[in-house]
Parts: C-alpha cells; structure tokens; sequence
C-alpha cells in the first residue's frame, strides 16, 4: 500500500479549517487534507448568529474583521457561491458617560485602522433602528459597513470551494495524534493509519485537553460556553428596512433582522465552562425580558425557532494563532494553531487566511500575528495582551 502523504493536515472542518484549506491551495500548498471528526461545519460553524462587525476593542480585532468582511463581499465574483453576506449596519449602545468615554477611545483606535464609524446620539440612533426605545441608551457607535452572513450558506461555500480546490476533505475521521521527530511534526495519526507530513494547523478543538492530546504539550486556554440564539416570530415594524444590527455590551445581548423578526441571542458568563447544546429556558426567559425593553415591540411576539451550539473564547478574547507547545513549552515546528476565541463568522475567514500563510510562509499581511500564539499565556492562563473590551461576556475561566 502507498504511504499517504500531504503537504498540509489542516485538522478541524469548520469555517477556519474550511476556508485554510483553500487559501492554502490558492497559495500552491500541494496536496491539502482537511480531518474533521464529524462533518463540516456540523459544529458551532453553522449555528452562529451570523454577525460580522468591524467595530472591534482592539487594532488586531478590526484588521480580522475588515479583511473577513471585505472577503465576505467579493466571494461571488471569487468563486461563484457566496456566504449570503448582506450590509445592515450596527449600533454599539451607550447608555451613560462611562459608555460614551469609553466609545470615544475605541473610535479613536478604529479611525487609525481606517474604519468608518462614528458616533450617534440617541434620537440619530433611533432614526436609525426605529423600533428601539431611545429613552434607554444615551447613543450608540455606528458603522455603516457592518453585516450579517448566513452560517450554514458559509459552510456550503467553503465546502464548494475546497472541493473545485483540489482539497481532500475526510469527513468522519478523527485525527488521534501527531508524530513528533526532532521537534518537528512528521505526520498526523488517524485510526485509518498515519499522514505524513511536515505542516499541521490545528483549527478544531485547540483546548487545552485537545491540544495536550495531540501534542504533548499544555495546550492553549480556549474554554466552551453554552450560546443560545432564538428567533421571534414575523411583525411588521421587523420586516421593513433593512433594519442595523445592535449590541448591548454590559449584558452581550444582540440582535438583528431575520425572517421579518428578530434573531437575538446572549451568553450567561455565570455559568460552568463546557460542551452545552441545550436550551437553558431561564435564561432564554430573561434575555426576551431584556430585548423587550430595548425593542419593545418584540415583547409580544412568539418565538419560531430556538437553538444553543457550544462556541470557544479565549482569556483575553482575541484568537489564537501561532506553533503549537510542547511539553517543555518549545515551539513544534510545523504545526500551527487557529482558533478565532468565539469570532468565527466575525473574523473566520482571516483567521483561515493568517493560519494558512503562517503554515506555509510564517507570515502574513492580513495583521500582525506575532504575539497572537499559545505562548502568550502563562501556566495558568493569564495573557500578556490587551484584552478586546468589544466581546460577549464569558465564563471567568476556561475550564479544564
């Protein structure tokens, strides 16, 4: 039997594996070979809200997303499917001067990064989104390029797209360990035999349970939380527009257009990290509470759909990019990390694009990526960078 062999094991098939895989490919990789456990994108990649904003805390969150929406806008013309990306717009609510100082700060960073936002005040905010109640906030940050994809049509292009790529895609096929000769990688362990291969991104389950699994090593501190997204039922002031998108930042809640209703969704920092698909219906019942006081003409209305998916976030809130540990805390040479810490939809493409050209280049042009890998974090997580102050609320720890 001939030995199987590859250029680049990407191991994980949802939307940063995906979309490496063909990036990698257009960068004349060689034979690329994408393992996933389970089918593509059956994960959080097609559960996700969809949201893609360029209002980031921090210079390495708006360079990810404007780079991922810029892609988003050009897939058609590139590869004749697209993700559904729609321009809607999104509000940032304010609601005292803490807020506002605070907005100032960020517009401040996001106009050097070349970010059209600005502020609004809360009657210019309620022109905007009408169905808000202006007496809540006190204004709003508003960029005009934000938007919103479909999820499960994103993993439909990234699958189409590897494909007419040339990428073997091996669905139901867990990768079991790598092989490490020299502090090299030589190859990836799978129960239908071994790869080899000197080039490994890591773009599923980079936990740290996972990670020290495949690698030896101590992992990366990527935790999982329950997030649960619903849908209410059609009304008329929902189905006019299209209508911006909007986040309250204390509590995570969100929210924007769907299906003449409104798709909203919050995450409860309260809770235990962990795998949690379930629907927590207390939960649900406070943050329909608190939608109804933001939007009050949804406080009436019926839910159409409910789901939750498990998303990964990471200490500090920005992705993990950057070779893997070993035990000692050496760099693997060849294997490279990728996780986007919960921003899949939002900055998932670059983050494929970063992991694709730090495999094959080391290097990449979409933003810095130097201080973005597990090396970053101590032994008990803590980590060296600014925390993006622009994120869901998640557990204080990662768990396990």
């Amino acid at each position: 039997m001939p030995q199987d062999t590859a250029d680049l094991v990407i191991i994980g098939a949802g939307t940063i594996g995906g979309w490496a895989s063909v990036f990698a490919a257009e960068q004349d990789a060689g034979r690329v070979v994408v393992l996933d456990a389970g089918t593509a994108g059956a994960g959080a990649s097609s559960r996700a809200a969809g949201i893609v904003r360029t209002q980031g805390g921090t210079a390495t969150a708006v360079d990810l997303a404007r780079w991922t929406t810029a892609f988003y806008r050009g897939q058609h013309e590139r590869y004749g499917i697209d993700s559904g990306f729609r321009t809607l717009g999104y509000l940032i609510l304010a609601f005292d001067a803490a807020d506002r100082a605070a907005a100032d700060g960020r517009l401040a960073m996001q106009h050097e990064r070349g970010l059209d936002s600005r502020w609004v005040d809360r009657d210019e905010a309620a022109a905007l989104l009408p169905v808000l109640d202006p007496e809540r906030i006190s204004g709003a940050t508003w960029c005009a390029e934000d938007g919103a994809i479909d999820p499960p049509r994103n993993v439909l292009a990234y699958t189409v797209a590897l494909k007419a790529a040339g990428v073997d895609l091996r669905e139901r096929t867990a990768a079991t360990g790598l092989r490490i000769e020299g502090g090299r990688v030589t190859g990836v362990v799978t129960a239908g035999g071994t790869i080899a291969t000197e080039r490994v991104i890591l773009a599923g389950g980079v936990g740290q349970s996972a990670l020290t699994a495949l690698t030896g090593g101590p992992g990366a501190p990527v935790g999982g939380a329950r997030h649960q997204i619903a849908v209410t039922s059609p009304h008329p002031a929902l189905a006019q527009g299209p209508l911006p998108m909007a986040f309250e930042l204390a509590t995570g809640l969100y929210w924007r257009q769907e299906e003449g209703g409104i798709l909203f969704g919050m995450s409860n920092p309260l809770e235990e990290p962990g795998e949690a698909r379930s629907v927590d219906w207390d939960n649900l019942r406070a943050i329909r509470t608190r939608l109804g006081e933001l939007v009050p003409v949804t406080q009436e209305l019926d839910l159409r759909r409910v789901w939750a998916a498990t998303i990964d976030y990471t200490p500090d809130h920005l992705p993990i990019l950057g070779p893997a540990l070993d035990a000692g805390r050496e760099p693997i040479a060849g294997v490279t990390v990728a996780s986007p810490g919960g921003h899949g939809m939002m900055w998932g493409p670059a983050v494929a694009r970063v992991a694709a050209d730090l495999a094959l280049r080391g290097t990449s042009e979409v933003t810095d990526a130097s201080f973005l890998g597990p090396d970053r974090f101590d032994e008990h997580g803590a980590s060296t960078i600014a925390t993006d102050p622009i994120a869901l609320p998640f557990p204080e720890t990662v768990g396990s």
